[in-house]
């Protein structure tokens, strides 16, 4: 690695510390929006415990994401995008 490469590197990582702590605001924000987790489920016709068993989720977690106590994360929320978006594709890929 270039000496030049390897310093801008090491700045990088720098800047990344000051943002986690405070000290600097990023040069960007990606939100994503959790959709209606309810609705969802409804729309693949499922209980509660069979969308749960479904995306790998204990029941109880489900319906605190239903009743807003919770929110989904990582791979569980980019999925629950996936299904309000196409229903009938999580629903082949997933239902057993």
């Amino acid at each position: 690695m270039k000496k030049d490469d390897f310093n801008q590197l090491v700045e990088s990582i720098k800047q990344a510390g000051h943002i986690k702590k405070g000290n600097l605001k990023p040069g960007r924000v990606f939100r994503h929006q959790v959709p209606d987790i309810k609705k969802v489920r409804k729309l693949l016709h499922v209980s509660q415990s069979e969308f749960a068993l479904m995306i790998g989720v204990s029941a109880r977690t489900l319906q605190n994401w239903e009743q807003g106590r919770r929110k989904p994360e990582g791979p569980a929320k980019a999925l629950l995008k996936v299904a309000s978006k196409n229903p009938k594709a999580v629903l082949e890929a997933l239902h057993t």
